[in-house]
């Protein structure tokens, strides 16, 4: 909580100690209290009350309960602030009424109605104070962690990038020696990559229906470079509307199946992407070659990171002897 006192608060007391001032007024007119009352107790109760509030919430607050969570000394220090300065806003009051400070016969009954005066001066302008305080306090609290979100997503998907750009050079470079018109639609669709890549950037989730389109041409860049070695299946799916995933998702899945299983022989990788109430199934067979599976790799790291963040529904990871599945939810926004 930001304990230092801005020009919003500053006004809001205004407002407050303003409207108190005039009640009091209306107070002393209607018992007839002399001028000098007016010229001396509004200004000393305003004055006083102030200094209370300051008090509370630059030192007593952050101290005792913000820091060290010191309850009973704030309680006790809290009690001793206000009773000193309530009395001496009635002694003052006293004086200028004309009466003599030796007719009090009861000292602890006289501390205990400064006490109540303090209460009364300053409990409504402090706990409205306070709780402007705490919900400002709990806003730019907010406005922080979504920062903090934004920068670790743009983070997380800056690490894609140059691993997918090198990889696919070295592709088309071999390709337009041994099929240049093989070539000429590799660029095409690698333009249209990066094209979508460079117009996503900032976004930290995007439409189904995009990053469909996106897999799709993604998945032809796999089949040039690997052939008959990943067969990918992608289900059609038309009800697609209001539907997002971050972005990216489906291209980090498929670079896992391609990073981490080596077709071998015969053994094709079989890869299917499906739509199932909500989720989208990325499953794929496991070759029988053995590849560094720590961590499942940085793409797939990277992507539960990014729905921590992003989601309250985690991604599901299922691995079998044959078959590496995962299950990633799809997002629906708010509105």
């Amino acid at each position: 909580m930001n304990t230092k006192l801005n020009t919003s608060d500053w006004i809001l007391l205004s407002i407050i100690f303003g409207f108190t001032i005039l009640l009091g007024c209306i107070d002393y007119y209607r018992v007839d209290n002399q001028l000098i009352e007016y010229l001396i107790d509004f200004p000393t109760t305003t004055i006083l009350s102030i200094l209370i509030i300051l008090v509370f919430i630059q030192k007593i607050v952050p101290s005792f309960l913000i820091e060290n969570k010191r309850y009973f000394s704030f309680f006790i220090t809290s009690l001793l602030l206000l009773t000193f300065a309530g009395t001496l806003d009635n002694i003052i009051s006293r004086l200028t009424a004309g009466k003599s400070l030796s007719s009090i016969t009861n000292i602890f009954s006289y501390l205990n109605g400064g006490l109540y005066n303090a209460v009364e001066m300053v409990g409504f302008p402090l706990g409205v104070l306070l709780i402007k305080k705490f919900y400002e306090g709990q806003q730019e609290l907010l406005k922080t962690q979504k920062l903090q979100k934004e920068n670790e997503l743009k983070l997380l998907r800056s690490q894609i990038d140059p691993h997918f750009l090198f990889n696919n050079l070295n592709t088309l470079d071999a390709l337009i020696d041994s099929n240049p018109e093989k070539a000429k639609e590799y660029i095409s669709k690698l333009s249209l990559i990066y094209r979508y890549l460079i117009q996503t950037k900032d976004a930290e989730v995007m439409e189904l229906s995009k990053e469909i389109e996106f897999a799709k041409n993604y998945i032809f860049l796999i089949q040039t470079k690997f052939g008959e070695d990943y067969e990918i299946d992608l289900e059609k799916n038309t009800a697609l509307q209001d539907q997002f995933i971050p972005t990216g998702a489906l291209q980090a899945l498929l670079e896992n199946v391609v990073k981490h299983n080596k077709a071998t022989g015969n053994n094709t990788i079989k890869t299917s992407i499906q739509f199932n109430e909500g989720w989208i199934v990325i499953s794929n067979s496991k070759s029988n070659q053995e590849t560094n599976n720590e961590s499942f790799g940085t793409g797939l790291e990277n992507l539960k990171a990014r729905y921590a963040l992003l989601s309250d529904q985690q991604i599901q990871i299922y691995n079998t002897e044959t078959n590496f599945d995962v299950h990633i939810p799809i997002i629906t926004l708010s509105t």
